[in-house]
């Protein structure tokens, strides 16, 4: 069993007898605590890290950009200079100023509830949640500053309340500073915890990390430090109360310092490269994109047996290639895997992203007798792709298919795409969406899986098995989630759209012909 870490209990008005140690988080049962009340402390507590620098630089990015991160991060080194050796509460003001000041409080909002919890969900402390999540009542008590964390807390990990910094703000943007009392630090932490429990009993568990949490702690019946220890896996996600399903943003991993810097140095060049590629994949004939990729660094993986071109003396209309989708690029990598330009039927795509696609794109008009007639108009002509989910999905779930598809021909090969990124997310639900091809090929090496599944049978078809259209999109969205190892769910569009950005994802005639942000 662990040593208890030893401390110094100087503010006797916190507590009538001194302390000469509080137990480490180890020592603290987890079992019968369905009726206590637990307050915990965030970073280096509840959390593994017990640096914020990550999460504001994401904020940072997501919200003001490049220059916005070059600006965090040249103020980093004052900010830790202050903290470790002047006042934890003048670094992370510092922090706080150089991350917020002027943004829009929704926009922090917007990442705090769609970006965020990704990250804060991939580095939660084993030890604590055993703690944490056993209790009836959970307070999370941190320094940071509230809008950047509650919604993760909340609707990630049930907590009840949530005491933080509050920001200050003047006509809806931050200002940069905090309000009174200040940074939750030391003696405001006590203070605000003493407030918030001033009609009830304290809590029965308080869990820090540090010396200036002892003060809160104190005031618990029970109190735990977690000691540092960075080379304990976090606890893994199946098993967080609510499974993280949508996300957003377009940083792939958490930027630290050094991640922060080789992130704002490659990306002009890695812009110039994207273009590169881009121009590559939309001059070159299609037989030769593929090769193209793999020159430029581009990795295409190729796997099953895709079907031959149709006959154009035939009669029989085209195959309906429906796809896993990934990104609005999974129909032109499997135009490059198949050799040949193989036109899709979208939902929404912004103007940049028609001009610069090799194949032909159609769009849907959300009409469902309108897109029956134009799909099978399409497939008279050729073969024609497919993504019957509506939209994208990061993590390794199959949203429901629509099952219009289904009911307009039986000539369907079920497609399994998958890709991997480095860098740069290729999707976004909250920015603009004219920048998600260059965001794929910003990264340094890209990697596509193009998985060619078996025809579907005539018997399990509409028109030659006579099955309901629903039961053969669910059959074909359960053999692309086996191929993947994939779950299925029964999201939707509208759900992602709802998570991620508060709307449910349509786009109106007006905002597309004005070129405005639109979904994929």
């Amino acid at each position: 069993m662990a040593k208890p870490t030893e401390i110094s209990c100087s503010s006797s008005s916190y507590s009538s007898t001194p302390c000469n140690y509080f137990p480490t988080i180890n020592q603290c049962p987890s079992i019968g605590r369905e009726k206590d009340t637990i307050v915990a402390d965030m970073d280096g507590t509840l959390l593994r890290g017990r640096s914020s620098f990550p999460y504001f630089a994401l904020v940072a990015f997501e919200v003001g950009g490049i220059l916005r991160l070059l600006l965090l991060l040249l103020a980093s080194p004052f900010a830790g200079i202050l903290y470790y050796f002047i006042s934890e509460s003048a670094g992370i003001r510092v922090l706080i100023f150089a991350t917020f000041a002027g943004m829009r409080v929704s926009d922090i909002e917007s990442v705090a509830r769609a970006v965020l919890p990704k990250f804060y969900s991939g580095d939660l402390h084993p030890e604590t949640w055993r703690v944490f999540s056993s209790c009836g009542r959970r307070c999370v008590l941190t320094a940071n500053p509230r809008v950047m964390v509650e919604a993760f807390l909340k609707d990630y990990l049930g907590a009840d309340m949530v005491l933080g910094t509050e920001i200050d703000v003047y006509r809806g943007r931050a200002t940069g500073l905090v309000r009174s009392p200040g940074v939750f630090v030391g003696r405001n932490k006590a203070e605000s915890l003493k407030k918030a429990f001033s009609n009830s009993e304290m809590p029965d568990i308080g869990l820090g990390d540090r010396k200036t949490d002892h003060l809160f702690m104190k005031l618990c019946k029970e109190s735990y430090m977690v000691p540092p220890n960075p080379n304990v896996d976090p606890v893994s996600l199946d098993k967080l109360p609510k499974p993280i399903v949508f996300h957003d943003g377009r940083l792939v991993h958490k930027p630290t310092p050094f991640t922060a810097l080789l992130t704002i140095l490659w990306i002009p060049v890695g812009f110039l490269l994207a273009c590169l590629r881009i121009a590559a994949g939309s001059l070159l004939p299609m037989p030769l994109v593929y090769y193209a990729f793999w020159a430029l660094g581009v990795r295409v993986h190729i796997h099953g047996h895709p079907p031959p071109p149709p006959q154009k003396s035939s009669a029989q209309s085209g195959v309906l290639f429906v796809c896993s989708h990934r990104s609005l690029l999974d129909p032109i990598f499997l135009s490059a895997a198949l050799g040949r330009p193989i036109p899709a039927v979208t939902y929404s795509l912004s103007r940049l992203s028609e001009l610069i696609s090799p194949i032909r794109t159609v769009r849907l008009s959300r009409d469902r007798a309108t897109d029956a007639s134009m799909i099978k108009k399409l497939l008279q002509e050729g073969d024609l792709a497919i993504c019957p989910e509506g939209t994208t999905c990061r993590e390794p779930f199959l949203l429901r298919f629509s099952a219009l598809f289904a009911e307009l021909t039986d000539e369907l090969v079920p497609v399994a795409m998958a890709n991997r990124m480095s860098m740069f997310h290729g999707t976004t639900a909250r920015g603009w969406k004219g920048m998600d091809p260059f965001y794929f090929f910003m990264n340094p090496s890209p990697v596509y899986k193009v998985t060619f599944l078996n025809k579907l049978p005539y018997e399990m078809t509409c028109g030659g098995g006579g099955r309901p259209s629903h039961e053969v999109a669910n059959y074909i969205q359960r053999t692309i989630a086996a191929s993947l190892s994939y779950e299925c769910t029964s999201f939707t569009r509208k759900d992602k759209y709802k998570a991620l950005a508060g709307n449910d994802g349509t786009v109106e005639k007006s905002k597309l012909a004005a070129n405005k942000v639109m979904g994929c």
